[in-house]
């Protein structure tokens, strides 16, 4: 029995799904492959991602290629109770309540797992863990999985490279047509999406700072930019610091960058990026928030324990009041702000997404001897080229074909100047 908030939104998310199909149509060609060919009948899918109404087009796929899919949430506030309604009245195992505590959280992902997987799919990795750990008689039946967020991806080969990893996993974060789509363009408008959506606040004329210029930094900053704030990107790593510079941002450390910022974005999948010292030196109403997968990036417990007074004066929005009397306002709990505050990715942006995690699903199902290895594995490339050849078909682009001479010129070396 599926565990949802409210079973009467079940209309107004069949509704949305609907509309997120009409701007999903790679997904709905493969879907109407997977209608004839079947390539997933007789496997059991578990899935942990946000449910959302693409999420919804991406499982309705699946079970239309004959798979058998339970869903679970991958963050407590990401869902779309209307979705979730809707996908169990379809008759969808689904185990999401958004706003649920981590007890309650827990509780789903096990519940999704009890459909005893033969592909595991995760945002975050929170269900491939409990397969390794506390639902280990599970791993007899798992084939492979597959992970599609850059937090996962870092996860999974650290467990990979101490040889904890049980079973192979492709990292879908990693092809192309989803990290330079769904991290950049997604990413980047849900992100001030979410911001707006929450205070409602002008980003025009801001100072915003963007911790971690990685594909989902970059993406924000150049947004941002776009709609006339002044961007600050703070780094690690100073290839990508200076790629900022060359950008036109400016470049500088936390600690100088919590002095001046009015918006302060995190997105490196790192923990502590915002710190109690960046709190204390921060400007009266300084907005803060995260865009990575886990609540980490901001030191909500410091921020707790440094305030004198909270309240919340917009949903989502809390201040904390600090004892020099200044407030930082923190949007989300600290979590996915584009999740929690705005609705995600739009639906063009994930219908690459999970059209390259339903191809991979089927890869998987055909393929398992050549996922031998217990290590996390590319998506291959005939995959991102399909997808991205679909999308371009389905956009009225004209993509160039090489022509017999400039194939051999590419595949050759003996001619040059």
């Amino acid at each position: 029995m599926s565990i949802v908030k409210d079973k009467k939104l079940a209309e107004a998310g069949k509704k949305n799904i609907e509309w997120a199909e009409k701007h999903m149509p790679v997904l709905k060609i493969i879907r109407n492959e997977f209608e004839k060919t079947q390539p997933l009948k007789g496997k059991r899918i578990a899935a942990c991602l946000h449910v959302t109404k693409e999420t919804a087009v991406l499982v309705k796929t699946l079970r239309t290629g004959g798979a058998e899919v339970s869903l679970c949430a991958s963050n407590p506030l990401s869902t779309q109770d209307d979705i979730a309604a809707a996908l169990d009245a379809d008759g969808f195992a689904v185990y999401a309540v958004k706003g649920c505590d981590n007890k309650l959280y827990f509780e789903c992902i096990n519940k999704a797992l009890d459909v005893k997987p033969h592909i595991t799919i995760d945002d975050g990795a929170d269900l491939l863990n409990l397969v390794h750990t506390t639902r280990s008689e599970l791993l007899k039946e798992v084939i492979a999985g597959q992970e599609e967020t850059t937090t996962g991806v870092i996860r999974l080969r650290a467990m990979a490279k101490e040889g904890a990893l049980k079973y192979p996993v492709i990292a879908v974060n990693d092809t192309p047509t989803k990290h330079l789509m769904d991290n950049w363009y997604g990413t980047a408008q849900s992100t001030l999406d979410g911001v707006i959506r929450a205070t409602n606040e002008l980003i025009a004329g801001k100072v915003v700072v963007i911790a971690g210029y990685g594909h989902c930094g970059k993406g924000i900053a150049s947004r941002a930019r776009g709609l006339g704030a002044r961007v600050v990107v703070t780094e690690i790593n100073p290839v990508e610091g200076i790629r900022a510079y060359f950008e036109g941002f400016q470049v500088m450390k936390m600690n100088d960058a919590a002095k001046i910022g009015d918006i302060f974005i995190t997105v490196t999948g790192n923990k502590h990026v915002i710190d109690k010292q960046h709190f204390e030196v921060m400007k009266d109403g300084a907005v803060v928030c995260n865009s990575g997968h886990f609540d980490v990036e901001i030191n909500v417990k410091e921020l707790q324990q440094m305030c004198v007074e909270k309240t919340e004066p917009r949903p989502l929005v809390e201040e904390y009041k600090l004892k020099s009397g200044k407030k930082v306002v923190l949007l989300a709990q600290g979590r996915l702000v584009n999740l929690a505050c705005a609705e995600g990715h739009p639906s063009e942006v994930m219908d690459l997404s999970f059209s390259d995690q339903a191809l991979v699903a089927e890869y998987i199902a055909k393929n398992s001897d050549k996922l031998s290895e217990k290590k996390v594995y590319d998506v291959p490339s005939e995959i991102d080229v399909r997808v991205a050849l679909l999308k371009a078909k389905a956009h009225w682009l004209g993509i160039d074909d090489l022509t017999p001479e400039q194939k051999a010129y590419l595949e050759g070396w003996k001619e040059g100047t």
